[in-house]
Parts: C-alpha cells; sequence; structure tokens
C-alpha cells in the first residue's frame, strides 16, 4: 500500500512540478508586482500600495473595457454553441471517409498562424475586399461598409477559430449516447423535437458545458485577434494589459489589470458552473 502510493506521487511529481513553475509561481509574482509602487526609472518600485486597483475600480473607462472583454466572450462563446453543436451532431453520426473529411475541415482554422489568419480576415473585410465587391455585385448594400477594427469583426474571427474547441467535446459526449434510448424513445411516440429535447440535450450536457467554459476563457485571454482587427477603435483588456506591460512599461498597473481580468472569469465560470452543476448531474445519472 505505501509503495503504492510512493509510486503515484513519484508518477505525480513531474506534474506538480510543472504546474508549480509554469502556473503557481507566475501568479504568485503578477499578483505582488499588482502591489509594487511604480517606479522612475524602473518598471516597478521598491515599495507596496493599492493604488492600482483604486484606479482601476474608481474609473468608468477600465470599467467599460471589461464589461466590453467579458460580454465579447459571452458572444463568441454562445455563437460557437449555435454553430457547433449541429456540427458535432452531424460528426458524431458520420463514419469512415466522411468523418476524415469532417474534422480535417473543423481542425482547418488551427492548422493556419494566427496571424495569416488575422491578415486574411483583414483582406476580407476591407473596403475594398472580396466581401463588400460581392454584396455590392449583388445590389445589397450601395456603397462599402466599414468592417475592419469593429467589435462584430473581433467576435467573427474568433468564433471562426474557436469552434473546433466547442464541437469535439460536444462530439464527444453524443458518441457517448446509446442509440438504443433514441429508438426506445421514438419507439414510444415522442417526435424528433421530444427526443432532442428530452434525451440527447441533457445527456450531451457533459460536453456543452466544458466546451463553453473552455471557449469563454480562450475568449477572454485572446490578445492577437482584438488587435489586429479591434485595432484602436475597439480596446479589450488583453490588449491594454499588454500596452501597459511592454508599451509604457508599467509592470505593476499591468498586472494589476491582469489579475482584475483573471478574478472577474474566475468568478464568471464559477457562478456558470455552480448554476449548471444540478443539470450535468443530472445528465449523468
Amino acid at each position: 500500500m505505501m509503495r503504492s502510493k510512493k509510486l503515484i506521487w513519484a508518477l505525480a511529481l513531474p506534474a506538480l512540478l510543472l504546474l508549480f513553475v509554469f502556473m503557481i509561481l507566475p501568479i504568485t509574482n503578477m499578483v505582488e508586482m499588482s502591489f509594487r509602487t511604480p517606479g522612475s526609472s524602473e518598471p516597478f518600485g521598491d515599495d507596496y500600495t493599492i493604488m492600482h486597483y483604486t484606479r482601476i475600480l474608481g474609473d468608468g473607462y477600465y470599467w467599460g473595457v471589461l464589461w466590453r472583454s467579458l460580454t465579447t466572450a459571452g458572444m463568441v462563446t454562445l455563437l460557437c454553441l449555435i454553430v457547433s453543436y449541429p456540427i458535432a451532431w452531424h460528426l458524431s453520426r458520420a463514419k469512415g471517409f466522411k468523418a476524415v473529411f469532417l474534422y480535417a475541415c473543423i481542425a482547418s482554422p488551427l492548422m493556419t498562424g494566427v496571424l495569416v489568419r488575422n491578415f486574411g480576415w483583414m483582406i476580407v473585410a476591407a473596403l475594398n475586399g472580396p466581401l463588400n465587391e460581392s454584396l455590392m455585385a449583388l445590389g445589397i448594400i450601395e456603397r462599402p461598409l466599414r468592417l475592419l477594427f469593429t467589435q462584430s469583426l473581433v467576435i467573427l474571427a474568433l468564433v471562426h477559430v474557436f469552434v473546433p474547441f466547442m464541437v469535439l467535446p460536444i462530439n464527444n459526449a453524443l458518441r457517448n449516447i446509446p442509440q438504443s434510448l433514441t429508438e426506445a424513445s421514438a419507439s414510444m411516440g415522442a417526435s424528433r423535437y421530444q427526443v432532442f429535447r428530452d434525451v440527447i440535450l441533457p445527456l450531451s450536457f457533459p460536453g456543452i458545458q466544458p466546451g463553453v467554459i473552455l471557449v469563454y476563457v480562450l475568449a477572454v485571454a485572446a490578445y492577437v485577434t482584438p488587435a489586429l482587427l479591434g485595432g484602436q477603435m475597439v480596446s479589450y483588456m488583453p490588449t491594454l494589459i499588454i500596452g501597459e506591460l511592454t508599451g509604457t512599461f508599467q509592470w505593476p498597473f499591468g498586472s494589476a489589470l491582469a489579475i482584475v481580468l483573471s478574478c472577474s472569469t474566475v468568478l464568471i465560470v464559477v457562478v456558470f458552473t455552480r448554476l449548471t452543476w444540478k443539470l450535468n448531474e443530472r445528465a449523468r445519472a
């Protein structure tokens, strides 16, 4: 018994060491940095203060940027769920070459570099780009739309890249639903809508919940896409944080912004998990 426990700890030690070095230690350092005073000739001073948090919480601008970041991530997550569920459903029923083809299409956004992908969106959404020219040729619009540097384009680009992170866990949950359950429900007179509402949707929730959490966290922390497609016209917390850390070298204030964003995200994830816990437990029962 003791030998098995030692073996378990020996196997877990590398993972715990990596977790400590690359997660716990940096977060602890960032929390400590957020209470540092600004430096005159260095990024931070020697004393400690709460002035950075007072500045953030007392300024409506930072509240607005935080709200935009959280709500944008929420819209991205909702759109990813709406788009991903039908894809995951067809993928769970596909076999052979069709399944391989669908997996390749789903993973294709991840096979392109983030800069190349975003520059592609910039070309498509430009005033004289293919999208505006196609809409004008069809007579839908009379003059080009300003799509670049808007929140809508940022949301669309984030949905494009984060859909696979929603499809795969939902697909895994749908594949674990026994076909006999849906067949039994249909044989007892249930309509397709009733089978989906009462059987498929509850049983697929163990895949929906982690997919929603994963996409939301990734969308909140996204930096390159909002920076390139949102530009200076639309501010988000990650771009604001990077600007403070690398632009003005205000490490304490940038760290405080990062802590506020992290705490807000964790709070939302915890509330969502608590609200959906009973539904998840019911689906597993």
